[in-house]
């Protein structure tokens, strides 16, 4: 016997739409433009599966789907919205919606959901995560894009578990903003959210700030410091730049994911760890795999569920809903109000945005505070723009030095403000060059496919002087075998 698809939509033309497609595969439709009916219909036994609008003239779906699970929990409801936001999404998954489908949706895609939701098998049943009616409305990501309502999607099906989650994008597309929204929004949410950039921190501090150390562990630690994995028990960790990890502290954090517990750097008493682990790149970690950079062990314990955020250039669509959302951001914190012509909006769309969603935002308070009038005009964007292009061009001259220079001074920086009060261990200045040393000479040696020659020549060392780095560093030389 067919199975029967109660479906409601106010719109006359979706109820059209879905009773002629879900007719042709094979299905009974009965179709509403109201929840009061659906409810009569399914409290009196009718239907297989239940598709639903979110927006209805007599009742909200999102608040009909608990209804029908005290009564029939083995009916299932698949949701349909135009309000196409995370929450959304959150709130669909966490009444206990089988599927998520934002509005518009691909016909042959929603008759394949159909018919997942009637042949899969049921679950153990089992309570879904507590859903706050008071959830605020502050979206913490931006974007009505399919790409991302795949995210949306994606990050309401794991606002449940307790799944590692890899999240890959180039820098400036918001990867800690999905991390913080996995957090905010899952069963962690009333716990603490605590994040670590490993590219902000030296190399030879990253053990000590994830498990923490013991008073005298080393030289400087005057005092017992709990690390990131303490502070974040019960919560969510989130290890930005995952990548630039050391391979000392990738060994441990193996252990920690394998055994759930952890020994702080000098101590000997195990320490569990109740923690969800959210890590994110923009490099590629498996040609740093093949590099012999990244454990592949790890990599399959983090990367249990992959996240990947796609370049505001892929999404060009959401930037007329951002633009307007950073103008109300910088409202808010007091400076005057304003509005952007439809034709700045289309300028806008066609840029590259090299550095993603934080370069638009940059650019966006920059308008907002200098720009006096009260519209953001085609011709400022005009000239906002190829000012940036401008300076990305002039960017390969002396001002590659002053950006290493700053980095420099960050990594510096971090370095000091991790020791507090105290000064660092002794023999910073030879620890500094190494750091850069290492690195130069590796990368020389890999563009001249192991030549010692040309490398001496390149850094204007005697080579002699290199080969003793060479050994002195440990750098291996690899030299590529040339297509035949």
């Amino acid at each position: 016997m067919s199975a029967t698809i109660l479906v409601a939509d106010d719109d006359a033309a979706i109820r059209t739409v879905l009773n002629q497609a879900l007719g042709r595969a094979g299905y009974e439709v009965k179709v509403t433009g109201n929840a009061s009916t659906m409810w009569r219909w399914v409290s009196e036994g009718e239907g297989d599966l239940v598709i639903t609008d979110v927006v209805m003239p007599d009742e909200n779906g999102l608040d009909l789907i608990p209804r029908i699970k005290k009564i029939r929990p083995e009916l299932r409801c698949i949701v349909m919205s135009a309000q196409n936001t995370l929450i959304t999404a959150v709130r669909a998954t966490e009444r206990g919606a089988f599927e998520y489908l934002p509005k518009p949706f691909d016909l042959n895609e929603l008759i394949a959901v159909v018919k997942r939701a009637l042949e899969t098998p049921k679950a153990s049943k089992r309570k879904p995560p507590s859903a706050e009616d008071d959830m605020e409305e502050e979206l913490p990501l931006i974007g009505r894009s399919a790409a991302m309502q795949d995210i949306y999607r994606t990050l309401a099906r794991l606002m449940g578990t307790d799944l590692s989650v890899m999240i890959t994008g180039e820098s400036g597309t918001g990867k800690e903003l999905v991390a913080r929204a996995l957090h905010d929004y899952g069963k962690r949410r009333n716990a603490t959210f605590v994040a670590l950039n490993m590219a902000a921190i030296p190399k030879d501090l990253i053990e000590s700030e994830l498990f923490g150390h013991e008073k005298g562990s080393f030289t400087g630690a005057t005092n017992r410091k709990a690390g990131r994995f303490e502070q974040a028990e019960g919560g969510t960790l989130f290890l930005d730049e995952i990548g630039d990890m050391p391979p000392e502290a990738q060994t441990r954090l193996l252990r920690v994911l394998q055994e759930g517990e952890f020994t702080t750097v000098g101590g000997s008493k195990p320490i569990k760890a109740n923690v969800r682990i959210v890590a994110a790149t923009h490099r590629d970690l498996r040609t740093l795999i093949r590099q012999g950079l990244f454990r592949e062990d790890l990599y399959y314990r983090l990367n249990v569920v992959p996240i990947r955020l796609p370049p505001l250039r892929e999404r060009t669509e959401d930037i007329p809903e951002l633009v307007n959302h950073f103008l109300s951001l910088v409202a808010e914190e007091g400076l005057p109000w304003k509005t952007i012509q439809t034709s700045a909006l289309d300028r806008l769309k066609q840029h590259s945005w090299p550095g993603n969603v934080r370069e638009l935002e940059n650019v966006v308070r920059r308008l907002a505070a200098l720009y006096s009038q009260e519209t953001i005009t085609l011709e400022v964007i005009q000239e906002e723009l190829a000012e940036l292009s401008a300076q990305s061009a002039s960017g390969a001259g002396e001002g590659e030095a002053d950006n290493l220079s700053s980095a420099v001074e960050r990594h510096l920086r971090s370095y000091f403000d991790a020791h507090g009060d105290s000064f660092p261990p002794a023999g910073l200045y030879e620890r500094v060059l190494k750091e850069l040393e290492r690195p130069l000479i590796s990368m020389t040696l890999d563009a001249t496919n192991g030549n010692q020659i040309k490398s001496s020549q390149i850094l204007g060392l005697n080579r002699n002087t290199l080969r003793k780095k060479i050994r002195e560093l440990n750098i291996p030389i690899t030299k590529n075998t040339p297509n035949k």
